[in-house]
């Protein structure tokens, strides 16, 4: 009888350890493909530095048209598909988050947007249009990050 129930608490802990392994495994798959980033979060450095170097272009291609698709693309070539060239691109930060915006001939458009750890964007206008914003919703509350075009640079704008 003793020799049972050592055999049956084994079991169950073996058991028990197998699952939690699968069970962190999952969670960091899950996590690397709901974030998309699965190198992890770029720092303020490493985002001026990849805006700084020229992003291929391939012609005929007219970018990504939306965050979700390639948040790291880069303008589309001038002459390439007929359109005007984009403006300067600018990284933004925040408490709540980081944003990359640039200008164009249609007005300032979010190019990417990544909430802080332990914040969640709430609400992201991504235009293009006169100014842009992105909300970032987390434990000191919301905070909102407004940009538009001076030029054709993009700006942190003061809320209306």
């Amino acid at each position: 009888m003793r020799r049972r129930s050592f055999l049956a608490v084994v079991g169950w802990l073996a058991t028990a350890a197998v699952a939690t392994l699968i069970g962190v495994a999952a969670i960091e798959w899950v996590g690397e493909s709901i974030a998309g980033t699965p190198g992890g979060v770029l720092s303020q450095e490493e985002v001026e530095r990849a805006l700084a170097s020229p992003a291929p272009t391939v012609p005929g291609a007219g970018g990504p048209s939306s965050p979700a698709e390639s948040g790291t693309g880069g303008p589309p070539s001038p002459g390439a598909t007929g359109t005007a060239p984009a403006g300067v691109r600018r990284a933004f930060a925040t408490t709540g988050g980081s944003a990359v915006a640039e200008c164009g001939p249609g007005g300032v458009r979010l190019v990417s947007w990544t909430p802080a750890p332990g914040y969640r964007v709430s609400d992201a206008e991504q235009g293009p249009d006169d100014d842009v914003e992105v909300t970032f919703v987390g434990p000191t509350g919301e905070v909102e990050l407004k940009v538009r075009c001076v030029g054709l640079e993009p700006v942190s704008a003061e809320d209306d």
